[in-house]
């Protein structure tokens, strides 16, 4: 079992950066994917990034290629998505997500019905 808390969503205008932290609690998420999804009003929840816990490579939805960065702090057993150049249409409530699959396709893992574990969600507005 594994507690994820998220933290780090606010209000910011376009163009502008935020990082979101996830915090994990129970078992090292070093033996897990870590996953970080949104949902915006209306619409379904979406994957924006994943990152295993045994050195794969971090991979990211189109939308969010070039301008959003995962990465873990293993010493805080923390996850965290940098976000810049902040666009409006990446208002959401961000989730952190985590399974303890293990598998070379671990890129695949991009609905939420491939994750078991899931934090409260932290709200993300950006103005125009």
């Amino acid at each position: 079992q594994v507690q994820l808390v998220e933290s780090g969503g606010g209000l910011v205008q376009a163009g502008g950066s935020l990082r979101l932290s996830c915090a994990a609690s129970g078992r090292s998420f070093s033996s897990y994917a870590m996953g970080w999804f949104r949902q915006a009003p209306g619409k379904e929840r979406e994957f924006v990034s994943i990152l295993t816990g045994e050195g794969g490579l971090p991979y990211y939805a189109d939308s969010v290629k070039g301008r959003f960065t995962i990465f873990t702090d293993i010493a805080k057993n923390t996850v965290y998505l940098q976000m810049n150049s902040l666009k409006p249409e990446d208002t959401a409530v961000y989730y952190c997500a985590a399974n303890d699959r293990s598998s070379r396709y671990y890129y695949r893992w991009t609905g939420p019905s491939d994750y078991d574990y899931w934090g409260q969600g932290t709200q993300v507005t950006v103005s125009s």
